[in-house]
């Protein structure tokens, strides 16, 4: 028989959970991600979690009582696990997953978190209901063991001590260092937030740092690109509903992103399942224009102060400005070099790659954004000038590039650019609302039109390894068929349905492959390198810089 209580005192004041205070017990800085910046992950060890607890709900013989007490004398507020009576002594209980601590003797202990967890269950029992509570008791069900911790003034003056320090915590602007510990950091779910071991490297080139952070998101990425199609909610499902198609169900768990292009409809219903479930919806006109995101933040406040501060400084904009316009002309004067290899290089191309370098040793000293600007338009105009030097010449007429044009695009060749750039802007955006950063406040490029600055920022750094570099190589594979893949009217060309599709598959193929950071040394998926990199740049003003804008094609 299961029963939970809800028992609860004046709360005027803000009160502390006890699962906080294990985690303050475990890292200080995972109680600040957790509690001030409010970022949690649902990782395989807290579902585990969760299926232990309702699977001993099920088997226990007697009776199961849960327990959510709030204490406004203590500040203090928590769900017991399990509270049971032996000999008349009143005992809260504490499950867990893995295996005890052992001492020198090899005797079982609870480990400190856990022990703080547990004095805090039972100091919590005493001011919430008057009873006396002389121990607490854990068992750890990898190894079966169940440890008693006894409830002491020094256990009492401990729970205390921890809940002066969370308060402190609370209303402090500055995150908490990594732990010196650096096995915490290898069970922490909360590890590719908070980039322990790139925090390291920052302040020793020299470390070795384990790989943390995941390395790939499985979930689907689903492009409705079909006009008219219904995009809808049914229970734990989207449903997508194409003309003349039968109906689509998938599980939310299996989606990451919605990307709806033309005239597509999405309900209200399903909007609010993906905020729930962390779902990106974004939204691309038919032309191949991306239109906007659907905000999904929450508890990203701190991260966002910290970035007002950190971007109103112009110095600190100039600096990382700097490192953006030498990772992206670097990356298209190395795309260049790779591509000419072994050829018959033409003057131009040899031109540029020279002129290119000679202007990259410049940009560290640039005074202003707007000579970078300057500098950044020159590299573009040299880069795009070598360009159809990449191209085979047995490619037909209509895919060759004759230079940049856009608003709208008048060849093939631009519209691809456009089509990929407009993807790219999409992932960008989907990365910084992750993150929980505000894409309105750039660091380089200014507020203009629609398109967020910060997310303009970022596309730097991923221009030409997933859309400049996939695009020449599907060319020159003979990939694109010029009449079935484009639509033309006048001066105007655009991608058909068919060849959205193609495009897409080959841009979502991209994202799937890995690049070695030059910096990190270890691989990880395009896709998960567009959320490393904004973690990369909010590290920038949070005292672990230096990594941001590293990635430089090879």
């Amino acid at each position: 028989m299961e029963t939970t209580q809800y028992l609860e005192f004046n709360t005027k004041l803000e009160t502390i959970r006890v699962s906080s205070l294990h985690a303050l017990a475990y890292c200080p800085r995972l109680f600040y991600l957790e509690e001030v910046e409010e970022l949690y992950t649902q990782d395989a060890a807290v579902f585990a979690g969760r299926r232990l607890h309702a699977e001993l709900e099920k088997k226990e013989d007697e009776e199961w009582e849960e327990l959510f007490l709030v204490s406004e004398e203590l500040g203090l507020r928590g769900r017991v696990d399990a509270l049971r009576t032996r000999d008349g002594e009143t005992i809260p209980y504490e499950h867990k997953r893995g295996r005890c601590h052992r001492d020198e003797k090899k005797q079982p202990q609870a480990w400190e978190s856990d022990k703080l967890q547990i004095l805090a269950y039972a100091c919590l029992l005493e001011s919430a209901l008057g009873l006396p509570i002389k121990e607490g008791r854990i068992r750890y069900h990898a190894d079966n063991v169940l440890v008693h911790v006894p409830l002491d003034d020094a256990g009492r003056q401990a729970v205390r001590d921890a809940i002066q320090e969370a308060r402190k915590l609370q209303q402090s602007t500055h995150r908490p260092p990594v732990a010196d510990n650096e096995r915490l950091c290898a069970r922490c779910s909360l590890a590719p937030v908070c980039l322990p071991e790139e925090a390291r490297l920052v302040h020793d080139r020299e470390w070795q740092p384990i790989r943390l952070f995941p390395e790939d998101d499985t979930r689907q990425i689903i492009h409705v690109l079909e006009p008219g199609t219904a995009v809808g909610r049914t229970g734990e499902q989207i449903k997508i509903a194409r003309r003349g198609q039968p109906e689509e169900k998938i599980p939310a768990q299996q989606i990451g992103q919605l990307v709806l292009h033309s005239f597509s409809q999405i309900s209200t219903q399903a909007l609010y399942f993906c905020a729930e479930h962390g779902i990106g919806v974004h939204f691309i006109s038919g032309s191949g224009r991306y239109l906007g995101s659907f905000d999904i933040r929450q508890g990203s406040i701190q991260r966002r102060v910290r970035q007002y501060a950190a971007l109103s400084n112009s110095e600190t904009c100039l600096e990382l400005a700097r490192r953006l316009v030498i990772c992206r002309g670097q990356g298209q004067r190395k795309f260049l070099m790779r591509g000419t290899r072994g050829k018959a290089v033409s003057e131009t191309s040899q031109s540029a790659i020279k002129q290119m370098q000679i202007l990259l040793k410049q940009v560290p000293s640039a005074k202003s954004i707007a000579s970078l600007l300057g500098m950044e338009g020159k590299l573009a105009a040299l880069y795009f000038g070598a360009l159809p030097s990449l191209i085979l010449p047995n490619v037909a007429n209509e895919l060759q590039f004759d230079g940049r044009n856009r608003r709208p695009p008048k060849d093939r060749f631009n519209t691809m650019l456009g089509f990929g750039y407009s993807l790219l802007l999409k992932d960008v955006m989907n990365a910084i609302l992750t993150v929980g950063l505000e894409p309105a406040l750039g660091l380089y490029h200014q507020p203009r039109t629609q398109a967020p600055p910060l997310a303009l920022d970022l596309m730097e750094i991923f221009r030409v390894p997933l859309v400049d570099m996939p695009i020449i190589a599907s060319i020159n594979r003979g990939q694109w068929d010029v009449k079935e893949d484009f639509e033309a009217r006048g001066n105007r060309v655009w991608l058909s349905e068919a060849g959205k599709r193609k495009f897409v598959d080959m841009y979502e193929r991209r994202k799937q492959e890995t690049w070695k950071h030059p910096v990190t040394e270890y691989s990880l998926t395009y896709r998960r390198l567009l959320e490393l990199e904004v973690r990369l740049l909010e590290k920038e003003w949070s005292g672990e810089g230096g990594l941001f804008a590293q990635l430089i094609v090879r």
